[in-house]
């Protein structure tokens, strides 16, 4: 049966085909540690109690029909009092979008700005750029990042390509890198687009910046910082994504916000409203109850947290352990998110069996077979087969998981010739 080019040409998440050969594998008895998927397991990482009680208390209060398009009003002004108070950030409420998640978001905002053929620049590696703009028939440009800048996209990376592109699609903390703007970084790209839009006459499109802070409440160590609070000049400009998935453990209750210029949140608007990406009404009403209480969210925030860079400690050390002990291995420090950048460098090593490691998927599965251990090769996020860096995501292992998997990885690549 024919179908239209774009589902022919579609590719589908490197992410989810690995994770779901891994959990096929689980099925048949191996017992293997996943640290593919960004999600949590909820009987490591759960749901904040309240939340869940809220959500219940909502379906049985009814709270079963539509919500409005933009979502309701109490999360809506919730929303609001979040970004003045955790962010000094003022929006109004038609300059908020709740959606089922921040997927949903990204997708609009791709929509609402791109016409066929427009370009968009994103750094590689980042999350799912390269597909959104496969399906808004943008010309995307991958700019690679570096681990000198803990592969954050700098400024001079960044202005050779601003000329007549459409949207700058940035996200810190980064997934897959769990590595985070310094102030300084954020302000020169800031001061370029600025200067860009300077550039352009009345009848082109502006040059619009993408800002996903989904893991903007999940940083440790390092400050949070924001296109408008450093250049106010940049709120027509600007449209974040966040919402509750990351920094709630919540992947599953599907409650994200956009909040931007108010003329493009409309215009997303109008789109969802037609795919009906809806939040489901009970989980926004719990939502807008829950983040009312400052002093629970930050009790929360602050016990997940540590949790969170527990494990990404457990795992950064080891592969700092076994760097001292001459492995061919790196990582970064953590900042954030629940993602740690792991240089694994044995691509063209030959297993005892004889078969040669011909890129990084093959380092990978050759870890999930002898180490019983899985990661996501930078490849899957927009950088070469050839490049020897991983993600590893935390949220499906526990910290004495992660801590009994460090042996196996040492003795799986102490095998490699």
């Amino acid at each position: 049966m024919n179908v239209s080019v774009l589902a022919n040409t579609l590719i589908g998440s490197e992410i989810i085909k690995i994770g779901n050969e891994v959990n096929d594998m689980k099925r048949k008895g191996a017992q293997i540690a996943n640290l593919t998927i960004g999600d949590f397991d909820s009987s490591i990482f759960p749901i904040p109690a309240p939340l869940e009680d809220a959500i219940v208390q909502a379906y049985r209060d009814g709270h079963t029909n539509y919500p409005p398009a933009d979502g309701i009003l109490p999360l809506r002004e919730t929303v609001v009092e979040i970004l003045k108070d955790r962010y000094e950030l003022d929006y109004k409420i038609n300059e908020i979008l709740i959606a089922g998640g921040s997927r949903p978001l990204i997708y609009a905002t791709y929509l609402a700005l791109i016409d066929p053929g427009d370009t968009v620049i994103y750094p590689a590696p980042s999350w799912n750029n390269n597909h959104y703009c496969h399906l808004s028939s943008a010309k995307g440009i991958a700019v690679e990042t570096t681990v000198e800048n803990n592969f954050m996209p700098t400024a001079a990376q960044l202005k050779p390509h601003l000329k007549g592109a459409t949207l700058l699609a940035l996200c810190s903390p980064l997934n897959p890198t769990g590595t985070m703007f310094t102030q300084q970084q954020l302000e020169e790209i800031c001061d370029i687009v600025i200067e860009e839009n300077k550039s352009r006459k009345a009848d082109e499109k502006p040059l619009y910046i993408m800002y996903d802070q989904i893991y903007s409440l999940l940083t440790f160590d390092k400050e949070h910082v924001n296109p408008v609070s450093l250049r106010p000049e940049l709120k027509d400009y600007v449209i974040y994504i966040d919402g509750i998935s990351k920094c709630l453990a919540a992947t599953g209750v599907r409650v994200g916000w956009a909040f931007g210029p108010e003329n493009v949140i409309g215009k997303m608007k109008s789109l969802l409203g037609h795919i009906g990406a809806w939040a489901p009404k009970a989980e926004q009403v719990a939502v807008a109850s829950y983040f009312k209480n400052k002093t629970l969210v930050d009790e929360f925030l602050s016990s997940f947290k540590a949790q969170v860079q527990a494990s990404l400690d457990e795992l950064h050390h080891g592969f700092q352990a076994l760097k001292n002990e001459g492995f061919n291995v790196d990582s970064v420090i953590p900042m954030g998110a629940i993602y740690l950048t792991l240089k694994i460098d044995y691509i063209g090593k030959t297993t005892p069996a004889g078969d040669v490691l011909k890129n990084s998927a093959d380092v990978n599965f050759y870890l999930i077979k002898e180490a019983q251990t899985a990661l996501v090769p930078f490849s899957a996020f927009g950088n070469d087969e050839n490049m020897p860096w991983f993600r590893a995501s935390i949220g499906g292992c526990s910290l004495q998981d992660i801590a009994a998997m460090l042996p196996r990885i040492k003795a799986a690549l102490g095998k490699l010739k």
